[in-house]
């Protein structure tokens, strides 16, 4: 006898909704049926466990199966009686899981079904669904229920040999790729995987007669006992890299893992992997695959792990994390925190248990790890107060240390006249070995800072280290760096000073983007004659600008470098004493013309800073503007002599090119000039 009615809903437009806005991804309907047909054969188990059912179980394996236009999902599980069909099917968001839950909720495992919706989600791909389905209970009459995406449905009495339950998908025009075996297939393999009863879709196929042929046998698509879901003590080390090759085929080995097994006061089962990473944290992002009872849920899973530990690779499975109805995004609330803390915890643990246990091992494996440990202490500080025991520090010989370590290490040495000690460091040994070498000369040592969070790390590091500053070796001058005393004064008056300056100014390259800033310092006879300086603030803040958007403007700021000359060097001196000799005729007239200017303009300046803007007349501002003519035009003479005599001059052009090329920036046709130059000289 057929029954008919509407399914219990308030909506004539329910169907529409579910259609479009139920699931962000339509493929998710794959998902649901399956793990629905799951849950009913999860709940047969749990039945015969406590003795309820009592009659054989049998091939428990669920089928998927393509048939004339129909998608088919088959189990043998708990089936459905015409109450529980009324009950669960036509009620919609009554889910049956939630009740089945609380009656044996001392009992059952892994089921998975909380919100009644995901059966519905068949209407998104489907013009027309069916269920074919008997109950369990002894004496079920086999029902058969149809529905075409509206809320009118039938319900009819039919044949069924075995208990269980057929979902019959008629697929509607817009999706017929759910009909294509190789979109069903990847679909299966993304979502279910590693379900823990088996999924069967199609045969096992062999090689005959010059063909591959269907065989009689199922073919499996997922793995019902991951590594994750067994005890650690079963697992050996392949059989951790062989799971990580099945996630991550062609990726490199793992340098090391953590398998997580919690029961209280949450579940949570896992294992984490830490990868190989070097740069390029985007790269290696949202690798980590969340499992609900082991049904794939999502791979974003920033709600869940915090930030930093998106960078490891491998699964969480637990059914204590919250989830709305697509199972796609998660909720936040109080579980989830707890399960975040516990996985940092876990996380820093396992590197402390390394590096205390096998030290060499963690040294080796440091420059992977370097990058994944900063990012955590940059972003969480309770991973920073664990990790500041074991992150480490490598110098330029490639040793390693810890902070306290370090510290010990330069404390007395690199301790400047303030008692800030200084921490030098480098981003490339190749590129600022001539820094490097004069700061080992002096018994400092030199850290190597090459990584792509290295300054950041470097800004951390100096708000939490007392009285400590970081600074490159090609920032200043090696006894600037590091101020044991009092700075040696210049003994150049101020016309040396200004002839000195304009003669190396004139004679700098034109760069784009790029600054110099001519100075002096008494460094000293044995050290060189010129030195090329890079402002430590300036340069970091646009370094940091690469990776912060907020900070773009420090990007825009043109390279700015200090040239400084070496007063006490005999090549400056010569250049100097060459220059008076050669320039000093020309120029002594045009010095004595600036100095006349010069004390007309203080004595005009004087005269008008007495007096209120409105009440200095017009003679007087004509009178200033002629003087700054005039001083304009003599420093214009002075400089126009003493570029020439500087182009003339060889030593000058060598000293800069020489400065330029300790710092990589001589290239191209300025290179070829220095090298015909060279030759010259010789």
């Amino acid at each position: 006898m057929a029954t008919q009615g509407n399914i219990g809903v308030t909506s004539e437009n329910i169907f529409p909704i579910i259609k479009k806005f139920l699931y962000s991804d339509h493929e998710i309907f794959l998902r649901e049926l399956v793990s629905n047909a799951m849950d009913a054969t999860q709940k047969l188990k749990t039945l015969a466990s406590v003795g309820d059912f009592k009659g054989e179980m049998g091939d428990l394996t669920v089928r998927v199966r393509i048939e004339d236009g129909k998608l088919i999902i088959s189990d043998r599980g708990i089936g459905m009686t015409a109450e529980e069909i009324d009950k669960y099917i036509n009620q919609i968001a009554f889910s049956g899981a939630e009740e089945f839950l609380e009656k044996y909720k001392n009992d059952v495992s892994a089921i998975i079904g909380h919100f009644g919706l995901g059966f519905y989600s068949s209407f998104m791909v489907s013009k027309k669904v069916e269920i074919v389905t008997k109950s369990w209970k002894e004496g079920a009459v086999p029902m058969k229920w149809s529905c075409e995406g509206t809320p009118a449905y039938e319900l009819t009495e039919t044949e069924k040999a075995d208990r269980g339950t057929d979902i019959i998908l008629y697929i509607d025009d817009e999706n017929k790729e759910f009909l294509e075996k190789g979109k069903i297939s990847a679909l299966l393999t993304k979502y279910c995987r590693f379900l823990p009863v088996p999924i069967a879709f199609g045969k096992k196929q062999e090689w005959k007669d010059g063909k591959y042929v269907d065989t009689d046998e199922d073919l499996i698509i997922n793995e019902t006992q991951p590594a994750w879901v067994r005890k650690p003590t079963e697992l050996k080390e392949e059989d951790y890299l062989k799971f990580y090759q099945d996630l991550y085929p062609m990726s490199d080995e793992p340098l090391f893992w953590i398998h997580l097994n919690v029961d209280y006061p949450f579940h949570l089962t896992g294992i984490l992997y830490f990868p190989r990473i070097k740069n390029n944290l985007d790269l290696h992002r949202n690798k980590i695959q969340l499992f609900c009872n082991q049904v794939f849920v999502t791979d974003s899973v920033e709600g869940i792990v915090p930030e930093f530990l998106t960078l490891l690779h491998g699964v969480l499975d637990s059914p204590d994390i919250p989830l709305n109805v697509s199972r796609s995004y998660l909720q936040s609330d109080q579980n989830v925190k707890k399960i975040s803390a516990h996985i940092t915890k876990k996380v820093a643990d396992r590197l402390e248990e390394i590096f205390k246990s096998d030290r060499p091992q963690y040294e080796n494996k440091w420059d992977s790890l370097k990058l994944f440990i900063q990012y955590g202490m940059l972003s969480d500080e309770k991973f920073y107060e664990r990790a500041a025991k074991f992150v480490l520090l490598k110098d330029v010989d490639d040793k390693y240390f810890t902070l306290d370590e370090y510290l010990k290490l330069i404390k007395e040495n690199q301790t400047d006249k303030e008692g800030v000690t200084v921490y030098l460091y480098t981003t490339s040994k190749n590129d600022q070995y001539s820094y490097i070498q004069d700061a080992k000369d002096k018994g400092y040592s030199v850290l190597l800072m090459d990584g792509q969070l290295d300054v950041h790390a470097i800004g951390q590091l100096e708000q939490k280290l007392e009285k400590t500053r970081f600074v490159r070796v090609d920032s200043d001058t090696i006894d600037h760096l590091i101020r044991k005393a009092d700075q040696q004064k210049v003994q150049l008056d101020e016309n040396q000073q200004t002839a000195l300056k304009e003669v190396f100014n004139s004679q700098l390259p034109a760069m784009e983007k790029t600054e110099f800033i001519v100075s002096f310092e008494a460094l000293g006879e044995q050290s060189n004659p010129v030195v090329l300086t890079q402002s430590e603030y300036m340069r970091r803040m646009r370094e940091m600008s690469a990776m912060q958007p907020g900070m773009s403007f420090y990007g825009e700021i043109p390279d700015s470098y200090n040239l400084v000359l070496n007063t006490d060097h005999p090549l400056v001196k010569n250049v100097l004493a060459d220059e008076e000799k050669a320039c000093s005729e020309k120029l002594q007239p045009i010095l004595a013309d600036i100095k006349g200017w010069e004390a007309r303009q203080t004595d005009l300046r004087e005269a008008q800073n007495k007096k209120k803007s409105d009440e200095i007349t017009e003679a007087e501002k004509e009178d200033m503007t002629n003087t700054n003519k005039q001083l304009d035009e003599l420093r214009e003479k002075l400089n126009a002599i003493l570029s020439e005599y500087a182009s003339g001059n060889p030593v000058v052009s060598q000293l800069i090119d020489l400065a330029l090329l300790g710092n990589g920036l001589l290239k191209g046709e300025s290179l070829s000039r220095f090298i015909r130059r060279s030759y010259e000289l010789i």
